[in-house]
């Protein structure tokens, strides 16, 4: 029998990664969109928002260390199983709880009904640290950076459609259709992977690859936490890359927990649907751009220029109340995020040894959004219970409001500009840094350790 290509394998599971992440961000905005539309709660989505965080966080650094551990593919399996369970109890207690015991943010079924649907969405996670280490063993090295492209260009079409299909599903079937549509995709999923044959290399744990015995996976399975600490710690500057995107993170949640409420305050969500599919463009074109150019010889370089154009963008697009301002300023965002996450991805991939990719992959998303839960879970409040108060009748009404614009919307736009001012700042001091210039060093030497080509 052949032996299977491995860039055929990476376009394959690219593809039903692809698919996934379209079915689990589709339940993700839906469920945003139905509780704000049922509650007309601020505080119910930046709880939404909240828990999707904590919940990433919490289960990223284990997540990270099942795929070190064990086959990459079925890892990738065992997600879309377990995000099929959730969505199938999910839809179940939708059916089974009369409509009204979600429209009050008092209730606990809302809740429970929430907690379900975001585990399902969370399980999907698992893939998002697999990929990037098929990318390392299945892609030459001088190819990378162009692959990490594609895969933001996959993430751009999942935005896109799932805008779309989600802003549909809830105006036109609620969350019931949004749940049935998700099961439906998830086996499609599933039975798809199963085809999928990856080279015998993707398919060994990290402890069979002869690595140092200092660096090898162990064999009982464990986290290993200690042992990703020290890899991380061995690189310069590697530390303060993690951190600095997990302050990123943390300005970031803002986004996170006010922007759908801040769209649809504006507009019909099936319009906020529209508007995100056209925005998600400037992610796919992003994407294409990065493959077809690379990032350049110097990613870090990249990623603090990239964000310093996007957090200026940011303290800008809502200084006015205009959906066209809303509408330039998300899709500069757009186009400018899939550069700084392959810049991370590609410095990660070459100066971090194969086998402990995955747990540093997930350490890094762990520490990066244990930040943003804390701004998703005070934003809400903060903004529904101050701000908006503030801008509306308060004294920010009364000193701003005649060029600022006045009400809820208002306040939810000041804490826009004032993450955004927060955001420019940080990269400043990011770029004058002395972490900054050593992880720049260290990515300029040869990689220590370079997987084999299976």
């Amino acid at each position: 029998m052949a032996t299977p290509s491995p860039m055929r394998a990476f376009y394959a599971l690219l593809a039903n990664n692809a698919v996934a992440g379209v079915t689990n961000f589709t339940v993700w905005f839906a469920i945003t969109f139905w509780v704000f539309l049922e509650t007309r709660s601020v505080f119910a989505t930046g709880m939404i928002a909240g828990v999707f965080l904590v919940l990433t966080a919490g289960f990223a650094v284990w997540f990270g260390s099942l795929v070190d551990h064990y086959p990459k593919t079925r890892v990738m399996r065992g997600s879309s199983l377990a995000s099929l369970a959730f969505y199938v109890l999910s839809l179940g207690l939708l059916l089974a709880t009369p409509e009204a015991a979600f429209r009050e943010v008092a209730q606990p079924q809302l809740w429970i009904l929430i907690g379900l649907v975001m585990l399902g969405v969370i399980a999907g996670n698992v893939r998002n640290i697999a990929l990037p280490t098929l990318v390392t063993l299945l892609v030459p090295e001088d190819r990378r950076d162009k692959a990490n492209g594609l895969v933001g260009m996959a993430t751009g079409i999942g935005f896109l459609t799932t805008s779309v299909i989600s802003g549909l599903l809830v105006a036109w079937a609620g969350m019931v259709g949004a749940l049935a549509v998700a099961i439906s995709l998830t086996v499609l999923v599933i039975l798809h992977i199963l085809t999928v044959r990856v080279p015998a290399a993707a398919q060994t744990a990290a402890s069979d690859t002869g690595a140092p015995a200092d660096l090898r996976a162990k064999a009982d399975r464990r986290i290993d936490l200690k042992g990703t600490l020290k890899v991380v710690g061995a690189v310069p500057g590697l530390f303060a890359l993690i951190l600095f995107a997990a302050f990123n993170n943390f300005l970031g949640g803002v986004f996170m927990a006010l922007m759908d409420a801040y769209g649809l305050s504006l507009m019909p969500v099936q319009s906020w649907g529209f508007l995100w599919a056209t925005i998600s463009v400037a992610f796919i074109v992003s994407g294409l751009v990065i493959a077809k150019v690379g990032l350049g010889p110097r990613p870090l370089r990249t990623l603090l220029v990239v964000n310093l154009i996007m957090w200026s963008v940011a303290s800008v697009f809502t200084l006015q109340t205009s959906i066209p301002l809303l509408a330039v300023g998300c899709a500069i965002w757009m186009f400018l995020g899939p550069w700084a996450e392959a810049a991370e991805q590609t410095t990660l991939q070459r100066v971090v040894p194969y086998e402990r990719q995955g747990r540093v992959f997930g350490f890094a998303q762990s520490v990066e959004q244990s930040a943003s839960p804390l701004t998703a879970f005070l934003i809400g409040p903060l903004t529904q219970f101050v701000v908006i108060p503030f801008m509306t009748d308060g004294a920010g009404a009364r000193t701003i409001g005649p060029w600022f614009g006045t009400g809820a919307d208002r306040g939810m736009a000041l804490v826009f500009t004032v993450a955004g001012l927060c955001g420019v700042i940080l990269t400043i001091l990011a770029f004058t840094s002395r972490a900054y210039r050593r992880l720049s060093a260290a990515y300029a030497q040869d990689p220590a350790t370079d997987t084999a080509r299976p």
